[in-house]
């Protein structure tokens, strides 16, 4: 509505403002064209001390063509001297036009007006010998060329106008269309989305606005099918991690409960087999806790944390798993790698990567962790010569609950959340995180890179 309105006030200051405009100038046109004839004419005059038809009429017996319709000369009453219509003659009768009036006065006169067929122009000035006026000098005007050619140069705008309008009101009829099928296709694709169809798309082709934001939509349903696909698969998959100890330990005490006979060797064993299973649900109830946090932004605020006290506590508590494992565990680190973070943070990646090594490494393997600082980064390395990870995995092996070898993995204890704890604290701690194979032999190395706390206090 707004949009019709602007545009019906354009047409209407088309056809009004420059009409006016010409009309101002034609009447400025006029003025200085009378007054130059009316003071040509009264110079002719000066020198009389007295007007009378007779010496107004042999003064002015010489005067050629002055452009006005028509002349008059008065004297101090009032009086016509002088009148050039033959038609009609107004000589010696007395006149009551108002430019008279102020010109016997002593002031100059003009009046322009138009009517829509011609511009009728007036103009008086008074007619002065030495200092005393004598007389006055009218002339008056009808000119129609003036006013043809403004009525045509009105007929032209309004022409002009009558296009423009029907131009913007096919255009607005079109492009009223195209955008109200553009935000009803965005609007049914919002609504879709909304009830959970997160597969639709929005379809508006272009580079307009409208196609920018549905462009936008896109990139965002995108981004939310990809997140209800991960956690669709993550609930799937940490359902089925959890299904499986408690069907085991289901078993278990069904076994031990429905078997009247069963010796206390045979139970006890039973009984240990329930205890791993439920530590086992205990890690990944851990492990999905503590990947919740990090999903919601719960983690502490972080300060400078020393890495390598952090280290000698996590070798302390793997080395009796490394000794069951006959697995050699060094380490190195730099006095200096100091992180932002918190000590939970650093013990979770360290701890996970040097587990996720023993757990792999074969019989007398070894698992090597250094700690140094490279251009403002501190750089933690966790080598291993276990078994490997073959191509094809080792893009997906920070994924939640993935696996290389998934019965091998149950067997050794792994939950499939250790790396992706790994990673997720390393990426909202500014850092990186990558696996590759060792240079030489088999096995793998990670590589965390954390950028240095410089001017911290190191905890």
């Amino acid at each position: 509505m707004s949009y019709i309105v602007i545009i019906l006030a354009v047409l209407v200051l088309l056809n009004s403002y420059p009409l006016l405009v010409s009309q101002n100038l034609v009447f400025r046109s006029k003025q200085a064209g009378m007054n130059s004839s009316v003071k040509l004419i009264e110079s002719s005059l000066t020198g009389l001390a007295q007007l009378t038809e007779e010496n107004v009429g042999q003064a002015l017996s010489d005067l050629r063509e002055t452009g006005v319709s028509r002349i008059l000369i008065t004297d101090t009453d009032g009086r016509i001297l002088y009148d050039t219509r033959e038609t009609g003659n107004a000589r010696g009768l007395y006149v009551f036009y108002t430019e008279v009036a102020q010109a016997l006065s002593g002031n100059d006169a003009f009046f322009c007006r138009y009517d829509s067929e011609a511009f009728i122009s007036r103009c008086a000035q008074p007619v002065v010998y030495r200092n005393q006026i004598v007389g006055a000098v009218y002339a008056y005007e009808y000119d129609t060329e003036q006013a043809e050619l403004l009525k045509s140069f009105q007929k032209n705008l309004a022409a002009i106008s009558v296009l423009v309008g029907v131009v913007v009101l096919v255009l607005s009829l079109l492009l009223s269309r195209l955008f109200t099928r553009q935000i009803s296709d965005l609007l049914q694709a919002i609504r879709s989305v909304r009830e959970g169809a997160y597969s639709r798309r929005a379809n508006v082709h272009g580079t307009d606005e409208i196609a920018q934001i549905a462009a936008e939509f896109n990139s965002l349903t995108d981004r939310l099918q990809t997140t209800e696909n991960a956690r669709r698969r993550f609930v799937s998959d940490a359902s089925h991690e959890l299904k499986t100890p408690l069907a085991g330990i289901r078993l278990l005490t069904d076994s031990i409960l429905q078997t009247d006979e069963m010796d206390a060797d045979t139970v006890r064993e039973f009984v240990t087999d329930i205890g791993q299973e439920a530590q086992r649900l205990s890690r990944i109830t851990e492990d999905l806790l503590r990947l919740t946090r990090l999903d919601s932004d719960a983690v502490e605020q972080p300060a400078a944390v020393a890495v390598k006290p952090v280290l000698e506590r996590v070798v302390r508590m793997l080395s009796m798993v490394a000794r069951e494992k006959e697995v050699s565990l060094s380490w190195e680190a730099d006095e200096k790698a100091a992180v932002l973070t918190t000590e939970d943070d650093i013990h979770q990646i360290l701890y996970n990567l040097m587990e996720n090594g023993i757990k792999y490494s074969t019989h007398m393997g070894f698992v090597h962790t250094a700690v140094t600082v490279e251009d403002q980064a501190v750089v933690i390395r966790v080598e291993d010569n276990g078994i490997g990870i073959p191509d094809e995995d080792m893009e997906h092996i920070f994924d939640r609950f993935y696996r290389v070898d998934k019965m091998r993995s149950r067997q050794v204890g792994g939950t499939g959340l250790g790396l992706s704890i790994v990673r997720d604290t390393v990426v909202r701690r500014g850092g990186t995180v990558s696996v590759a194979h060792r240079p030489s032999g088999s096995g793998t190395v990670f590589t965390v890179r954390l950028p240095l706390a410089e001017g911290g206090d190191p905890s």
